[in-house]
């Protein structure tokens, strides 16, 4: 069965337990640290070795499951240090961008050599590296992750995919899911209306309030046998109160979860 989680930047603006504590009570199967450098570090990796033993024992006091750890940067110095807190932490995927430019031949060659390197460090580490296709990036949509997938060839290597980016590149999400199913290691999931240049405002991203058809998705996952978590995530979050993006979190999950029990995606 797919669990459902949420990246711990939703909550960036208040320390990790309490993010952890708001993502519990929500009714989340799983949790996505951030250790995203400018945007939310609750997760230092800088430091990690002085975090994990007060996170492994909150998480799991929390009756929450590690799904990921949200790096961002494809930075081989910085990747390093997430495998190795990741193998510390139990987290199973480190989730990264592609980097580079899209449609330039010269940043697309640095892409996949940087790439390769990375995957042959997560197979040493045994921790899986989920890459997304990102807009404005080297890869950026289904055929560059196709292309990038035919030349990284890592066991630990796959795909990290968010139906946002592909649905704000004109592709149809469900179409890309099954694309790469076979390499899928984990799922972003947010919302987006029509036409939208960016992710859009915080209440926008939660899954139903946009237009993507996310059933859809979510068939063509659990058709191909996907069987990890859909993570939410949400970026922009400025000066909203934990309260109501708690609120927002169990929106989500009671419109995923009921969105999973119609296509036999969860138990009933």
């Amino acid at each position: 069965m797919v669990k459902l989680a949420v990246n711990s930047v939703l909550l960036r603006g208040v320390d990790f337990q309490t993010a952890v504590h708001t993502i519990a009570a929500a009714g989340y199967d799983g949790i996505e640290i951030a250790a995203i450098k400018g945007m939310c570090e609750h997760l230092d990796l800088s430091r990690w070795q002085e975090q994990v033993a007060a996170y492994r024992t909150l998480v799991a006091e929390a009756g929450l499951a590690w799904v990921a750890m949200e790096v961002g940067s494809p930075d081989p110095g910085r990747v390093q240090q997430a495998l190795d807190a990741a193998q510390a932490l139990g987290i199973p995927t480190v989730t990264i961008g592609p980097g580079g430019k899209s449609d330039d031949a010269e940043e697309w060659r640095h892409m996949l050599d940087r790439l390769q390197r990375l995957g042959e460090m997560a197979d040493a580490a045994g921790v899986n590296l989920a890459v997304k296709a990102h807009i404005g990036q080297s890869m950026y949509n289904t055929p560059t992750t196709i292309e990038v997938l035919s030349q990284v060839t890592s066991p630990h290597f796959g795909v990290d995919l968010d139906p946002s980016h592909l649905f704000r590149s004109g592709e149809d999400p469900a179409n890309a899911a099954r694309a790469v199913m076979g390499r899928i290691h984990h799922v972003h999931i947010r919302d987006c209306k029509r036409g939208a240049k960016g992710p859009g405002p915080v209440t926008e991203q939660i899954c139903g309030r946009g237009d993507i058809d996310l059933e859809k998705f979510c068939a063509a996952l659990v058709a191909g046998g996907y069987q990890g978590a859909l993570t939410l995530e949400v970026i922009g979050v400025r000066d909203e109160e934990p309260a109501l993006l708690g609120m927002l979190a169990a929106e989500n999950r009671g419109y995923l979860r009921a969105l999973l029990r119609r296509i036999g995606g969860a138990e009933s």
